[in-house]
């Protein structure tokens, strides 16, 4: 009998149980995938301007020498736009999008069929490409560069291998982990781009625009409240625009002004600066129960009965950005602003740490 330890259970009862953030910038099954709300042109796209510009001379040099793309590389934070810069490129170059998943692509062979379903000029579009698993990443490898395709029949003494040759194709990729993306794979993108958290006047762009295509009436103000509390993340406002608006329509006249949307965002638990209940879950247990730090990711999740991912994707790098929470070589420590901004005397005793 395996005696399993008593926050494994309590990790599991509370994922079981918890109401999803709305500021989590992973894809929900309930986010309406609405297409008009995605720009379909370079022009129609809000902020990520240096990869805007690459892109554009990138895609401008290939149509002038009628030649397909060549293979594209996004990563960074989930919810900037990756699959949405995908379709633009696709839309720019007037050619096929084909969409699937690293996990999905079990086996060779899975590859191999979509490989072959490909047209000239056509883009496959793979997300969570670190994912692959390295006997597709072998088929790959000579797809990209050579465009062909190595397929082996029959078994044992009689097998010969036969090369099939591909049209010539874009792979574009998206991950949000590039350190998990192998150095092989890695070097066969010709264009790699960061794409960074957008800042305040892009999100209020984004978050009028939208309102105006959903036909939702917002003030100024109201736009501004939400696009503040966005954590700089497209996805992340698109969903908060929603539960606004229907706030508004449940509670106030439908109309979103500055005091609807302050009164909405405060019941979604979302502060001024974008933090949810678990942002502040997570400084509060490092300040109260370690004194500020440093303390280990796995006690931190064992203390707030949180999964070590969702802290290390999904409330890290936001705390990070704001300056609320430093990595160190012995764990996480909580900084001046976020005693500070959670209401704490700030003291620079903390635990003892190493030299």
């Amino acid at each position: 009998m395996v005696n399993w330890p008593s926050h494994y259970f309590l990790c599991i009862i509370n994922s079981m149980t918890k109401t999803p953030s709305p500021l989590d910038p992973e894809a929900k099954p309930d986010d309406r995938v609405d297409h008009a709300l995605r720009p379909q042109k370079l022009n129609d796209l809000i902020g990520q301007d240096q990869v805007k510009d690459n892109l554009s001379i990138l895609i401008s040099a290939a149509k002038k020498r009628g030649e397909a793309l060549d293979h594209v590389l996004f990563y960074g934070p989930p919810g900037l736009g990756k699959t949405t810069l995908a379709h633009v490129i696709g839309n720019e170059m007037g050619v096929n999008v084909k969409v699937t998943a690293g996990p999905v692509i079990e086996r060779a062979g899975d590859l191999a069929a979509i490989l072959t379903n490909l047209r000239a000029g056509d883009i496959l579009f793979i997300d969570e490409v670190h994912r692959l698993g390295r006997a597709v990443e072998e088929v790959l490898y000579p797809a990209m560069e050579d465009y062909a395709l190595d397929i082996v029949i029959g078994k044992g003494p009689s097998a010969r291998s036969i090369r099939l040759k591909l049209p010539r194709f874009t792979v574009v990729g998206a991950t949000t982990r590039l350190a998990l993306v192998t150095a092989p794979l890695r070097a066969r993108f010709g264009a790699v781009y960061r794409l960074d958290y957008y800042d305040i006047e892009a999100m209020k762009k984004i978050v009028t625009r939208a309102a105006g295509m959903l036909k939702v009436e917002a003030d100024a103000k109201g736009i501004e409240e939400m696009a503040r509390r966005a954590r700089g993340t497209p996805r992340v406002a698109l969903r908060l625009l929603r539960r606004v608006r229907d706030f508004a329509q449940v509670r106030a006249d439908g109309v979103i002004n500055q005091k609807v949307a302050i009164e909405a965002l405060d019941l979604l638990q979302v502060d001024p600066l974008g933090l949810d209940d678990v942002d502040r879950r997570v400084l509060k247990t490092i300040i109260e129960k370690y004194n500020g730090g440093p303390v280990g990711l796995n006690t931190i999740a064992a203390s707030i009965s949180e999964e070590q991912d969702t802290i290390m994707d999904v409330v890290e790098p936001y705390l990070l950005q704001l300056g609320f929470l430093d990595r160190t070589p012995q764990g996480r420590v909580a900084t001046k602003s976020a005693y500070e901004h959670l209401g704490y005397t700030y003291t620079e005793q903390g635990q003892a740490r190493l030299l």
